[in-house]
């Protein structure tokens, strides 16, 4: 298995960041809540978003397609 790094200061992987995704975390900032990927140095934060924004959330093709607000989703710790 080929191991992507998105994140070398902690060694998340971009299949970690995917896991976490699909458990849930719609946002970089709700992925370093669970996984603490963006929040050293910061220098993974938008390959974070590329992963998010590419479909790795489901809820958030939810919201595009206005089957959810955001409002209903729960707050990152």
């Amino acid at each position: 298995m080929d191991r992507v790094f998105v994140c070398s200061c902690f060694g998340v992987t971009e299949e970690q960041v995917r896991k976490h995704a699909e458990a849930g975390a719609c946002t970089p900032r709700q992925i370093a809540s669970a996984c603490k990927a963006g929040t050293d140095c910061g220098g993974c934060v938008r390959r974070i978003q590329a992963l998010l924004g590419r479909g790795a959330c489901p809820r958030r093709q939810l919201i595009d397609q206005g089957g959810s607000s955001l409002a209903e989703l729960p707050e990152a710790a």
